[in-house]
């Protein structure tokens, strides 16, 4: 499964449980440990996804000058996705 539909499973789930959760019938022991189980896979996945666009990329100034932050130009160096 990719990556992608495996979060979008992951988030299916979650709302799944979220909505039972609401309900008078509510969540078994298990369904609480899964639920707090895809929250913290979905959540991994968020911030890794989240990084990986901030380390990708470069911000100009008006005058078309590059002002990316130094600390994700040395990133992008370690990664190899730099030269200067």
């Amino acid at each position: 499964m990719a990556e992608t539909d495996r979060m979008m499973a992951v988030r299916a789930r979650i709302n799944d449980l979220a909505a039972k959760a609401k309900t008078a019938e509510g969540l078994s022991t298990e369904e609480e440990a899964e639920r707090q189980e895809l929250r913290q896979e979905f959540l991994e996945n968020f911030r890794a996804s989240f990084r990986s666009q901030v380390e990708m990329m470069q911000v100009f100034d008006d005058d078309g000058k590059e002002v990316t932050p130094e600390k994700v130009r040395e990133i992008q160096r370690e990664k190899g996705l730099r030269d200067d």
